[in-house]
């Protein structure tokens, strides 16, 4: 695929890191190679995610879905990249399928797999610089625990964040190397496929349909979504005609409608916070299973089904959800992040603009919840690590990612911030955040040098202190905010999307436990 002027940056920062397996690999032309293992490019917080030596340029993946959420799917997976290291393997992430055959260039490849990789020997050494097509016919299994696909009542959706896309195909599976994608999704009649992106065909043979879609901008493999079930698709348009499509339980289309309706204003809304819009469509996936999160899959965003036809929330609370993910879309989705622990970038503006459209709606004032948040800054930072400093993995070995200094943490951070630079300024800096980075990935330290580009004032040794520091800093014009001591009883467990929403009723104390 030819680059864009928009993703040349972020196409050379992945050179840059995929190049650092060259001198390594060089070395091991004309010897005998060792054991297969699993490598990765040294995230700190997925040491094992991602691979280095190519650049992925686009995916062209298909699945065959009896009708059955219960079995394996056919899949297979078309992964177009350019090599940026000379080598005689290279690693794929891949877990949770079996793997039916390999071929590199056109030809039969070796393959074993170590841990959660997929190591591919090809019949002749690979040269930095040249173009690699690597196919992979295997299975995808939504059985498995901890797997991408989440099994609704009459189908399947994705759900891949943070490191689930490789257990659904295999990839280069970190959010820094974004490619393009097409899905092609073989199911029974009677049923709809819709994925990320715009359709690109659909063909009709016996009793089943092949429909294709396409992807307008770069993704990360995190941010895919495939959507397979008796579904209803809702069209409208949107702000200056941008394309909307919901996809909805059938049987719901009804009741979700006036939910639905909302998405045109909240996009107008988060347009003159962040700019236009940032992709070719956008919508709401309502699926019909009980996961306890939603989640930013790029241009159809995932939702419970329950969560938006409840009316055990209130209106205001559930809206001010849709557009944490809407956010999403510029922070998050068109501008990923670097490393993982680029995460609060995303997910403290998502909280930031959920906060400032819950306050627009009449729900739980900004600052109320700013000030709440600030409080328990100190007990966060202590369990999970500051916002742009993540502890990694315990001896157990999961990760506490999607916490609270991520979230109402990551936005304290952003209050502080706009305190310090003033609303205009601020403003601008949300704007020109998405605008600068758009379709690539950036980092923590990108994010510090516009802050000053933009106030005209070097911000580095104020957000090193909010983004990096053990303990909070004073709050910029609120001297009488303090930490409060920690809890008696543990706290819970966080999850994904502001996004621990188990259930409405959860929900609806987590509302209330936000604005105390």
């Amino acid at each position: 695929m030819a680059l864009t002027a928009l993703t040349r940056a972020s196409a050379g920062r992945r050179c840059a890191v995929a190049g650092t397996v060259a001198a390594t690999s060089l070395a091991l032309v004309g010897a005998a190679l060792p054991a297969p293992r699993p490598v990765g490019i040294g995230d700190h917080l997925f040491p094992q995610l991602g691979n280095p030596g190519y650049d992925v340029r686009s995916y062209d993946i298909s699945f065959d879905y009896s009708g059955d959420n219960s079995k394996p799917l056919s899949a297979r997976t078309v992964i177009d990249a350019q090599i940026t290291g000379s080598m005689e393997r290279f690693n794929l992430d891949f877990a949770a399928g079996d793997v039916r055959s390999v071929r590199v260039n056109g030809r039969s490849a070796e393959y074993a797999r170590a841990g959660e990789d997929l190591v591919v020997t090809p019949g002749a050494p690979l040269h930095r610089g040249s173009w690699l097509h690597i196919e992979v016919r295997h299975t995808s299994d939504p059985t498995r625990k901890n797997g991408g696909w989440v099994r609704t009542a009459d189908g399947l959706a994705m759900a891949n964040q943070a490191d689930a896309a490789h257990r659904v195909f295999p990839s280069n599976d970190h959010p820094s190397d974004k490619a393009m994608f097409t899905f092609r999704v073989r199911a029974p009649r009677g049923l709809t496929v819709v994925a990320g992106g715009l359709p690109a065909g659909r063909t009709r043979a016996a009793r089943q349909t092949v429909w294709t879609y396409r992807s307008g901008h770069p993704m990360a493999t995190e941010l895919a979504q495939v959507s397979i079930g008796r579904s209803a698709v809702v069209r409208s348009t949107g702000p200056h005609g941008l394309a909307l499509r919901h996809v909805v339980p059938a049987r719901q289309r009804k009741a979700l409608e006036p939910v639905l309706n909302e998405t045109s204003r909240q996009i107008s809304w988060m347009e003159r916070r962040a700019g236009k819009y940032p992709f070719e469509t956008y919508g709401v996936l309502a699926a019909d299973a009980d996961f306890g999160f939603a989640l930013e899959t790029q241009t159809l965003s995932l939702f419970e089904q329950n969560l938006l036809s409840s009316r055990q929330v209130p209106d205001w609370y559930r809206e001010s959800l849709m557009v944490h993910e809407l956010a999403h879309q510029w922070y998050g989705d068109s501008v990923s992040p670097h490393r993982w622990t680029d995460l609060w970038l995303n997910e403290g503006h998502a909280t930031w603009h959920e906060w400032a459209y819950a306050e627009k709606r009449g729900g739980i004032p900004v600052e109320k919840r700013v000030r709440a948040s600030y409080e328990q800054s100190d007990t966060w930072r202590e369990r999970y690590g500051p916002p742009a400093a993540l502890l990694p993995a315990r001896k157990s070995g999961k990760i506490e990612l999607f916490t609270p200094i991520v979230y109402n943490g990551a936005a304290v951070v952003l209050y502080a911030l706009r305190a310090r630079m003033g609303e205009q300024a601020f403003a601008r800096l949300q704007r020109a955040w998405p605008r600068r980075y758009r379709d690539s990935s950036a980092t923590t330290a990108d994010f510090i040098a516009l802050a000053g580009e933009v106030s005209g004032r070097d911000q580095s040794a104020f957000l090193k202190k909010w983004l990096y520091g053990k303990t909070t800093p004073p709050m910029p014009g609120h001297p009488e905010w303090k930490q409060q001591p920690p809890p008696q009883r543990p706290a819970g467990k966080a999850g994904k999307a502001g996004k621990a929403r188990a259930s409405t009723a959860r929900s609806l104390e987590r509302a209330r436990a936000d604005g105390r």
